[in-house]
């Protein structure tokens, strides 16, 4: 991108009344981190930790951002705990749900969405979505890996 790219669509964000909407997605696993302990010189302790079905978070992030308005995280949870049929990620549906509760909470605002190129940003039925809703919903797509361009990512890091 370069600066006349960004501030066009800065101004095209203002003219059209619209929030700008950095999305992505993350995963943090439950099962406990490695630790650290203290025993006699020379004796290496041993502590069992068994994450079998422990599962893990995942995350969809949003930052909202309005010129003259204040910033806005939108966020959703789910948990997966490695269960037969149980949903490993968040699919079509739940981006789309996820859209639709955030242009609700931001006014009914146009939203400008900027996210990157995973797999389910590509699934027909989210594709379908966007279409049936271009009247207030732009998808702007990142470079594959571009963590430096998407200001969500912050969010995730420890």
């Amino acid at each position: 991108m370069t600066d006349g790219t960004v501030v066009t669509g800065k101004r095209t964000a203002q003219l059209l009344g619209a929030w700008v909407v950095f999305e992505d997605e993350a995963r943090q696993d439950l099962k406990p981190g490695k630790g650290r302990t203290w025993s006699r010189r020379g004796r290496t302790p041993l502590v069992r930790v068994t994450g079998k079905g422990s599962g893990r978070v995942l995350m969809a992030g949003m930052i909202c951002i309005r010129p003259g308005r204040e910033t806005r995280l939108i966020y959703r949870t789910q948990t997966y705990q490695g269960r037969t049929g149980e949903k490993k990620g968040f699919r079509a549906r739940e981006f789309a749900d996820l859209l639709t509760s955030a242009r609700r909470q931001l006014g009914g605002a146009p939203l400008i969405v900027v996210w990157d190129n995973a797999s389910t940003h590509h699934a027909k039925a989210l594709r379908e979505f966007c279409e049936r809703n271009s009247d207030w919903l732009t998808i702007v797509k990142l470079p594959p890996y571009a963590p430096g361009l998407n200001p969500v990512e912050g969010v995730w890091s420890t």
